[in-house]
């Protein structure tokens, strides 16, 4: 363990003005990266071709006679709703090997501690509240990284298993390798697509990158970034979930996204292409995963003169997609589970500033930005991101012949067949579990129990 981590405070601040430098070099990394941006789109091209291959985990090594110490952390729900699978599935595999079952200590919601893991704080919630900007948010998240350094130094944990959500998980790695803690971070950040030069920074925070979308493994590794390929979390949750048949006289499906800010800039202005485009005679029903949104929502269908022919469907997205004609849809994880029921689908994403539609179109590397199109390695749904009124004429048309043309929706359908593929089969938490382990047990140090009392006791 260095010095500096046996000071938490301080091993922090190093952190934050890692932050601050990094925002001092943005305007040089920025031109780098303008430089290079039109080699690196060759290289993320030819790379969303490469076939998903699933590495085997190095041999775990043999299990201490105590419990493993893991300390796993996620900020949203999105990522602690993976977080719990992967919890389980580490519990599953000690259990298997006679081990002792691990002990859980990190940072979640209440799903994680419903899952048995000792909450050190709980970012998840703080997430779910919104933000009064960074500054404001600013106060948490040190606090946070103390606590999380100081867990480093107390607990010194077999593993860290941050999950997702790099901007709070980068950091609080490097912490971790500052005090002698493997790290293995599950679904590796998008740098793929944006920004790329970030990949330096992470190469030193981690020690192990769990990826899964099938073209991110060769990406990293060509970046020296050991990683481990798992799939994705989202087969697991599919896993024995039927897909459905795109009938005839089913609904078109319209997804706005969950968040506030989303469902408001997106809403009204979906609601009146579905109007223009789609006959008087379809349904229309828009899904929410809770009530959070609905009152709202009702009240915009209303405006939009469709409250004749368009419900709002909280809860059983699948039982509604599974019945669905097409979709109308936000970019965003649920696009998985679209290509799920290979669902015919218009994607459209409207910025909240010029400026952000500025930096889109300057700085993105990938070509597609919707899930389905990078599976497919080719733009197989119909995709739109603008500030604005957008492509309103051309958003109709797409969406028109995705309800009604038959021939274009045959041939979309077997490309979505293809791009499911790609995905692979479920079992992403059990790979990432054995993955995770790996590194934990290979890296145990020979430290008898009576070397190092204090960390004993906290065990």
């Amino acid at each position: 363990m260095s010095p500096l981590a046996r000071r938490p405070r301080i091993s922090v601040a190093l952190e934050f003005a890692r932050a601050l430098g990094a925002l001092l070099l943005l305007p040089a990394r920025a031109f780098e990266y303008v430089v290079e941006r039109e080699a690196l789109q060759d290289e993320l091209r030819a790379a969303l071709d490469d076939a998903p291959r699933f590495d085997r985990a190095a041999p775990a090594g043999e299990w201490p006679t105590r419990p493993l110490v893991v300390f796993v952390s996620c900020a949203e729900a999105s990522g602690e709703h993976h977080a719990e699978a992967l919890v389980r599935a580490i519990r599953d595999r000690a259990r298997a090997a006679g081990a002792p079952a691990p002990r859980f200590v990190g940072l979640g919601g209440d799903r994680l501690a419903a899952a048995g893991v000792e909450r050190l704080g709980d970012p998840v919630s703080r997430a779910a509240m919104g933000f009064q900007g960074v500054l404001g948010a600013l106060p948490f998240y040190l606090r946070l990284l103390t606590t999380t350094a100081r867990a480093f130094r107390d607990l010194s944990p077999d593993v860290f298993v941050p999950v997702d959500s790099p901007a709070l998980h980068v950091p609080m790695a490097h912490l971790a390798r500052r005090a002698r803690v493997p790290v293995a971070h599950y679904i590796t950040p998008q740098y793929w697509g944006w920004a790329p030069w970030r990949v330096r920074g992470y190469r030193r925070a981690v020690d192990l990158a769990l990826t899964i979308l099938p073209f991110e493994p060769a990406w990293f590794a060509r970046r020296g970034v050991d990683v481990r390929h798992v799939g994705h979390p989202i087969q697991d949750h599919l896993e024995g979930v039927p897909t459905g048949g795109a009938t005839a006289d089913g609904p078109l499906a319209l997804l706005p996204g969950s968040r506030a800010g989303v469902v408001k800039r997106n809403l009204p202005w979906m609601l009146d292409v579905v109007a223009r485009a789609t006959d008087a005679s379809r349904e229309v029903v828009v899904l929410q995963g809770d009530d959070e949104h609905r009152a709202w929502i009702e009240d915009r269908v209303r405006e939009a003169g469709l409250s004749d022919r368009c419900r709002v469907r909280v809860g059983d997205l699948h039982g509604e997609l599974a019945r669905a004609r097409a979709a109308f849809s936000v970019s965003g994880t649920v696009l998985l589970d679209l290509l799920h029921h290979r669902l015919p689908t218009v994607v459209v994403y409207r910025l909240e500033s010029r400026r952000v539609a500025w930096m889109g179109r300057h700085f993105l590397t990938a070509p597609w930005f919707s899930s389905i199109n990078l599976l497919a390695g080719r733009e197989l749904v119909p995709e739109f991101s603008f500030h604005g009124d957008g492509p309103r004429a051309e958003v109709e048309a797409a969406l028109a012949r995705c309800v009604d043309d038959d021939r274009w929706r045959a041939r979309t359908r077997v490309g979505l067949e293809s791009a499911a593929r790609r995905l692979g089969p479920a079992g992403a938490a059990r790979r990432g579990a054995a993955a995770c382990l790996a590194l934990a047990l290979g890296r145990l140090r020979a430290a008898t129990p009576a070397a190092n009392p204090a960390v004993e006791a906290a065990r």
